[in-house]
């Protein structure tokens, strides 16, 4: 599959993806094809060595009290959920802009059994649950309008947030106001840990820069499968502060060369520092600004 995607041209790509984008039920169809990229959370190891990553970050005194969480873009897979409940998580919220999380209870159940060999305490599911009583059974609500979802959370009652690989599809007119309403919710105590991808979602490189403002933010462009807000770290950064968070940048990764000829892209991104434009990827823990009296 990985080979497929690096030879298809990210031109063809972009054609591809806008057609079927506009399919019927096309999430389903796309999950079949291996021009397009989903999640691999359904996977019990990766799942848990991502949920890892993040919670490692959490403060001890987060830890032992029972703590709430929020996932922010589950995806096709709520195994996070079953994740934090074996580490302690009392409240679990899977906030997304769909309904895209597997229905099936087998994938849950091998989750499950999986933590369980690992010598992690979590719940068996009953047989002839549903999906919603595993939710209850975990005491997770899975929400499914983004920001309006959110704002359903009550203020100051969120430790822990955690996304991977998720902030860069926020539609860039939305961002500000996600990470407001995510400062809202979350405990003075608590923390945000986000890993985010600034490749772009065609061939893993900086095509996504070519385009204008004027045609990126269509709504056909948001809805296609390949769009990315196009929000670079130091903006990322700078966005965060503003909504109220202090910002630790715990892991950069950069190309060592420009994937992209930096004379290809659109005249905006062609004013931005080399540096900022290697930047492929980066790791950032937020905290709430607690202002000085």
């Amino acid at each position: 599959m990985s080979r497929t995607k690096t030879i298809v041209p990210w031109r063809l790509k972009v054609a591809c993806k806008l057609l079927l984008s506009q399919l019927p039920k096309s999430q389903k169809l796309l999950k079949k094809l291996p021009i397009f990229e989903f999640g691999s959370m359904a996977d019990p190891e990766y799942a848990l060595n991502v949920f890892l990553r993040h919670f490692d970050r959490m403060p001890q005194s987060i830890k032992g009290k029972g703590f709430v969480a929020l996932e922010l873009g589950p995806g096709d897979s709520l195994f996070s959920m079953i994740c934090a409940r074996a580490f302690g998580a009392s409240k679990i919220y899977l906030v997304d802009v769909g309904s895209y999380a597997e229905k099936e209870l087998l994938p849950y159940r091998n989750m499950i059994s999986f933590l369980n060999s690992r010598g992690y305490s979590v719940p068996e599911i009953p047989e002839g649950s549903s999906f919603e009583d595993v939710l209850e059974l975990f005491n997770a609500e899975y929400l499914t309008d983004g920001i309006a979802s959110l704002r359903m959370i009550p203020s100051n009652s969120v430790d822990f947030v955690w996304s991977q690989a998720v902030l860069e599809h926020v539609i860039r007119g939305e961002f500000s106001e996600l990470l407001i309403e995510l400062r809202r919710i979350m405990y003075e105590g608590g923390i945000c840990s986000h890993r985010v991808d600034l490749k772009d979602h065609l061939n893993k490189a900086l095509n996504n820069l070519r385009f204008s403002d004027q045609f990126w933010e269509r709504p056909f462009i948001h809805r296609s499968g390949f769009y990315t807000n196009r929000l670079r770290m130091a903006e990322i950064c700078d966005l965060s502060r503003g909504a109220g968070f202090n910002v630790e940048l715990a892991t950069i990764d950069r190309w060592e060369y420009l994937p992209t000829r930096k004379n290809l892209l659109v005249e905006h991104f062609q004013q931005f520092d080399e540096d900022e434009l290697r930047v492929k990827g980066f790791d950032m823990v937020l905290m709430p600004h607690r202002p000085s009296n």
